[in-house]
This record gives C-alpha cells, sequence and structure tokens, in this order.
C-alpha cells in the first residue's frame, strides 16, 4: 500500500497553467512533494499527479469554474511519482497575461484532517455515481 505525505503547514505548492491544462510553471515544493522534478511536469497535463480516487466530477467543477474567470477551492488528492499520495487544500484561478492568453494559477497547502475526512466521504459518494 502506497503512503500518505503529509504536507508541512510552511508548504505551499504553486504551479501554472495554460490554457489547456499543460504546466507551465511549477515551483520547489511541488517538485519536492510530487517527486518530480520541473522537467518532468513542465508542458505536461496537471491531471499527471490526479490520483484515481478524485472523482472526474471535481475536476470538471474545477474547470467549469475557472474558465468562468472565478476562483474554485476544494480539497484534493494527488498522487506523487513513487506512488504515494498527498491531500492539499487548492485554490486555482485565472489570469489574463499581458497578451491577452489566458493561464491558470494553483496555490496548494495542508488541509486540516477534518477537511480531508470529508472530501473522502464525498469523493466515495462521487466515485460510485460515476460507476
Amino acid at each position: 500500500m502506497n503512503k500518505e505525505i503529509k504536507l508541512s503547514k510552511n508548504t505551499m505548492i504553486v504551479s501554472e497553467t495554460n490554457s489547456k491544462g499543460h504546466i507551465i510553471y511549477a515551483n520547489s515544493d511541488f517538485c519536492k512533494i510530487s517527486g518530480f522534478t520541473k522537467e518532468e511536469l513542465i508542458g505536461k497535463p496537471h491531471s499527471m499527479v490526479r490520483h484515481e480516487d478524485m472523482p472526474r466530477a471535481a475536476f470538471k467543477d474545477l474547470w467549469k469554474t475557472v474558465q468562468k474567470g472565478k476562483t474554485w477551492k476544494g480539497i484534493v488528492k494527488n498522487i506523487c511519482k513513487n506512488g504515494d499520495y498527498y491531500w492539499v487544500n487548492a485554490t486555482a484561478y485565472p489570469v489574463e497575461k499581458s497578451n491577452g492568453k489566458h493561464r491558470f494559477i494553483s496555490v496548494r497547502i495542508k488541509p486540516t484532517s477534518k477537511e480531508v475526512e470529508n472530501a473522502q466521504k464525498l469523493y466515495k459518494k462521487l466515485l460510485k455515481e460515476e460507476k
């Protein structure tokens, strides 16, 4: 069984994607926690760190929200390069660059144990509905 990597309270994972969801920036905390190098992350779809326990509905809601120009918040379970996993309290929001191109920034911090517990219950239910 793969183990959970718990974020420290000082960890702040930051990434930026293009309008298609491909990573164009990853900070050092993202690399440290996920086990991927910047070179392995840049240019890849952000979904490469999505854990299979995450319901599709959560990411559908995220994309719908940020594409409307709004901020999305949620608890997300991600997978590490080695198969371990980590939970994050994620905030994703759109930005428009001076050249008119749209980007999305995501900032992730350590969730509380209650937030993870609530998310696990909800995601189990959503995953059953998806099958």
